[in-house]
């Protein structure tokens, strides 16, 4: 009998520290910056972002989604046998926030590592999870995204620093005989790499290079709008079902004008589409599994509908999962 994955449990969560667009207008004025919450919604549809106390890291607020998921499981964190975690800002050079995150919530001893695709990162991180499932090298397995950009922003660039925000999302994924994950299309063109960036690194105790984000804003939407179109095709045709098939799209929180794009591509009416973007602006790998938790926490996601995930980020990466819930 075949093994599939299903998602047994959602969590996330968010730092107290809410800053609306307002909060950003002042901060950003005290160096001589000007913006406005009309032109923050306008472009992105972000009206507020969360950014983590200076002493918390990214295993922290997932910690708190991960302990959130394996309750909604019904699951203690003994029972967990593989631990993967999508983040772009690591607790440190290593060991992974996976093994940090594992001691912190008692599930040691089962496998443990990062996967490093940027806001695509827990499309990715859910692929693996799902594939080690159906080969039987795992049978419930913890998959986080949590990121804290605030640490990473230039707060001198406008255009970038108003659109991150910190959070954590997580799920539990199960060993099943009913079909669950679908089907997952995964990609990655090298050739983008500056588009989208962190150009620095640690050497020698220094570090080279730049520590802050860089984006092109234009070049990533251009990019973004058509690679996400492709993806949610090949998930479909893999798993022989059409657009009309599809209940909820849940793509990766980043722009809302990304978001509109996609759909109309895919034709989806933006009803059928779940946005939390205007909350927690991008939270890059934590995006999808927040919004994924809102809508099942708010009831908008019911069991046994057809859920089509999807992102894209710096690398440049982008991928779908197609899922029963």
């Amino acid at each position: 009998m075949r093994r599939y994955s299903r998602i047994t449990g959602t969590g996330s969560y968010l730092p107290p520290r809410r800053l609306t667009n307002a909060d950003f207008v002042d901060l950003l004025a005290r160096d001589g910056i000007e913006t406005s919450d009309e032109w923050i919604v306008e472009r992105t549809g972000i009206r507020a972002r969360h950014f983590a106390a200076p002493d918390v890291a990214a295993s922290d607020l997932g910690l708190e989604a991960a302990r959130n998921a394996l309750q909604a499981a019904g699951l203690q964190a003994q029972d967990i046998d593989l631990i993967i975690v999508a983040t772009s800002t690591p607790d440190m050079v290593f060991p992974s926030t996976a093994c940090i995150l594992q001691n912190k919530l008692g599930a040691n001893g089962c496998p443990a590592f990062d996967v490093q695709a940027v806001c695509s990162g827990f499309v990715y991180a859910l692929a693996v999870a799902d594939s080690m499932i159906q080969t039987g090298a795992a049978s419930r397995a913890l998959v986080v995204g949590a990121e804290v950009f605030s640490r990473i922003l230039d707060f001198k660039d406008r255009t970038t620093c108003v659109l991150f925000g910190d959070g954590a999302g997580a799920v539990v994924l199960e060993a099943s005989e009913t079909p669950g994950i679908l089907s997952s299309d995964l990609h990655a063109d090298g050739k983008h790499v500056g588009i989208l960036c962190v150009p620095g690194n640690v050497s020698g105790g220094n570090v080279l290079g730049d520590p802050l984000l860089k984006m092109d804003g234009q070049a990533v939407f251009k990019l973004a709008v058509g690679v996400l179109e492709k993806a949610a095709h090949a998930v479909l045709a893999k798993a022989g079902l059409a657009e009309a098939d599809v209940d909820w799209l849940i793509p990766h929180q980043a722009n809302i004008r990304i978001m509109q794009g996609t759909a109309r591509k895919l034709k989806l009416p933006m009803d059928k589409v779940v946005v939390t973007v205007d909350q927690h602006g991008n939270t890059s790998a934590a995006s999808i599994p927040l919004a994924l938790d809102h809508a099942v926490r708010s009831g908008q996601v019911q069991k046994g509908q057809t859920l089509l995930l999807e992102g894209v980020g710096g690398g440049f990466t982008w991928g779908a999962v197609l899922l029963k819930f």
